[in-house]
């Protein structure tokens, strides 16, 4: 079992920026992929970014755009996801989410029902 916690969400206005944080417990980043998805009130919840095992492939919606970067730290059991020129059609719910020991070090998962554990969310607002 691998219990995920985010954090670092807020109230930002548009155009600035956010850091999320996702602290694991439970089992070790090393065998997980990572994504990042959000769900805003009404919606599907959608792909954000997502980061191998290894640490070293990325993935991104496509309306990130260059805007958003996600890293992890396998030794620290941590994954972030860098936010920039945030929109006000951005502000949702972001939910950190593992996958484990399913996929080769080189794989990035986009698709949430490959996902088995998650995170609480957290709130991530941007003002006009």
């Amino acid at each position: 079992q691998v219990q995920l916690v985010e954090s670092g969400g807020g109230l930002v206005q548009a155009g600035g920026s956010l850091r999320l944080s996702c602290a694991a417990s439970g089992g070790t980043l090393s065998r997980c992929g990572m994504g990042w998805f959000r769900q805003a009130p009404g919606k599907e919840r959608e792909f954000v970014a997502g980061i191998s095992r290894s640490g070293i492939f990325t993935k991104y919606g496509n309306f990130v755009k260059g805007r958003f970067a996600i890293s992890k730290d396998n030794a620290k059991n941590m994954v972030d996801l860098q936010m920039d020129s945030l929109k006000p059609e951005e502000t949702a719910v972001y939910y950190c989410a593992a996958d484990m020991d399913k996929f080769s070090p080189s794989v990035v998962v986009t698709a949430i029902y490959e996902y088995d554990y998650w995170g609480q969310g957290t709130q991530v607002t941007v003002s006009s």
